[in-house]
């Protein structure tokens, strides 16, 4: 499954550079994110934060394509569970994620933005397998270089690990 993704992620690659030098707008977003895991993932964790890193290309006017990474950390939680009169303390280790996506969106205003990122995300911490990333995001434009955005992250490989997540992106 990583060499399929690997390669079909570098046929998005060469696809999108030859769409940048048909398109003069190309633009480079940075920024943070927050959230909370929802779900399964709220029994192993209660906050995350990253980083996000993206590449855009103009298609149109109204549609933007590129290249998403970044780096998020989803801090592990401590369970106590008592059954009886025998507790249990279960310790969940930080989750680290390096997802390596597609992005699309579209831009119906000058200041609304919606999308998704769709690829792999690679698991760093031991244990972790990482596996397919999707993450629907909505975006507005605080100014004409800084974007607020809300998104749900989720990524499945024998289940699924969810966060809703709010950040800001500046563009470059």
């Amino acid at each position: 499954m990583k060499k399929t993704f690997l390669l079909t992620l570098g046929l998005l690659v060469l696809t999108f550079s030859a769409m940048a030098q048909q398109v003069d707008r190309s633009r480079i977003k940075a920024g943070l994110h927050a959230g909370i895991p929802v779900a399964d993932a709220a029994d192993i964790s209660k906050f995350s934060i990253g980083l996000d890193i993206a590449h855009h290309w103009g298609v149109s006017e109204l549609i933007d394509a590129g290249l998403a990474t970044g780096f998020f950390n989803a801090f592990g939680e401590t369970n106590t569970v008592t059954v009886g009169n025998v507790v249990v303390e279960n310790e969940f280790e930080d989750f680290q994620f390096v997802p390596l996506a597609g992005a699309l969106r579209l831009y119906p205003t000058y200041d609304f933005n919606f999308g998704a990122d769709v690829g792999y995300a690679v698991g760093i911490n031991e244990g972790n397998e990482g596996g397919f990333y999707v993450r629907p995001s909505m975006g507005y434009n605080i100014t004409g270089n800084t974007e607020l955005n809300v998104s749900y992250i989720n990524i499945s490989n024998d289940g699924n690990f969810s966060i809703v997540a709010l950040g800001v992106l500046f563009l470059f």
